[in-house]
């Protein structure tokens, strides 16, 4: 049996759990998430049919929670908080240094698959502004050269190739 067909059976055993239910639809979406890794275009249309809901509803949803990704993201991920205590202490800057040091934009991930950069709005560390995440590693009064360092060593020394 392949991945997929592995991951699809799971899948199938949340719908069962929820008896097809609209209703769970989030439930749903995050336990898909958690099996797939992320919710592309083919499986919300899946989990559309297989609630039989109409596709931009499940669209609609997935698309206005930030915790879900659309794309497959990187091996490593790097996510700013962009609240305010964050933003006022210098957040952007330090995004729009990982930006230009690995030749990659917010929201995308570089060609290669190595690194993704994300956004937040608040991850709830304010007094520790301003605050990156790499890797579930929270750096907390993050420089942007700290936080560069900390990208290049996770990903073994190497720069990402673009």
């Amino acid at each position: 049996m392949s991945e997929g067909d592995n991951r699809r059976l799971l899948l199938e055993k949340v719908f069962k759990q929820h008896n097809y239910q609209e209703g769970a639809l989030l439930e749903i979406l995050h336990r898909a998430q958690e099996i797939y890794g992320y919710l592309d275009k083919d499986l919300l249309t899946d989990i559309s049919g297989s609630l039989n809901i109409p596709p931009s509803h499940v669209f609609g949803v997935a698309t206005f929670y930030s915790f879900f990704k659309l794309r497959k993201p990187g091996e490593h991920i790097v996510t700013s908080c962009l609240g305010t205590a964050c933003y006022v202490k210098g957040a952007e800057e330090i995004v729009q240094a990982v930006e230009k040091e690995f030749n990659l934009k917010r929201g995308g991930s570089t060609a290669d698959g190595k690194l993704s950069l994300l956004a937040t709005r608040c991850i709830g560390a304010c007094a520790m502004a301003p605050t990156i995440v790499v890797d579930e590693e929270v750096i907390g009064k993050a420089t942007k050269e700290v936080v560069i360092e900390k990208i290049q060593q996770v990903l073994g020394g190497n720069k990402v190739e673009a």
